[in-house]
């Protein structure tokens, strides 16, 4: 059972980029750095501190999940559809959706999962690429 964060909150933005980090098993330390240098703590109005808390908890709980030989799926359709239910406000969508998409660039390769959960994301959501160019072009 996942850990409960309140509908739009900060924490639920950061659990969905942390869900996607932790999506091929492999948590990159350029993904970490990048949310410094993306400048991911104030857009989401979360600290360091709290967001590397989120992370703790994900992992908790998905640990919590694990089979009787202690495998873990990493990518499962229910988790990941009743994740992405917590953001509900379209513009906070949007922002998510952009930092995940800037975060899975920082590390140079976006895998398999990350952009199947991805796509995922933007269909559910109702987003395209072109939505979050527009919105976010500089």
């Amino acid at each position: 059972m996942m850990k409960k964060y309140p509908a739009n909150s900060p924490e639920s933005m950061a659990r969905l980029l942390v869900m996607l980090m932790m999506s091929d098993g492999n948590l990159d330390p350029r993904e970490i750095d990048s949310l410094e240098t993306l400048h991911i703590y104030e857009a989401l109005d979360i600290s360091r501190t709290r967001f590397i808390e989120v992370l703790h908890a994900y992992c908790n709980d998905l640990s919590d999940e694990a089979d009787d030989e202690g495998r873990i799926q990493l990518v499962d359709r229910q988790r990941v559809d009743d994740l992405l239910d917590t953001v509900t406000e379209p513009k906070k969508q949007l922002l998510v959706a952009t930092l995940a998409l800037d975060m899975a660039k920082a590390d140079r390769s976006i895998s398999e999962p990350e952009l199947a959960i991805y796509a995922h994301m933007l269909d559910r959501w109702h987003l395209s690429l072109d939505d979050i160019e527009a919105a976010y072009a500089k």
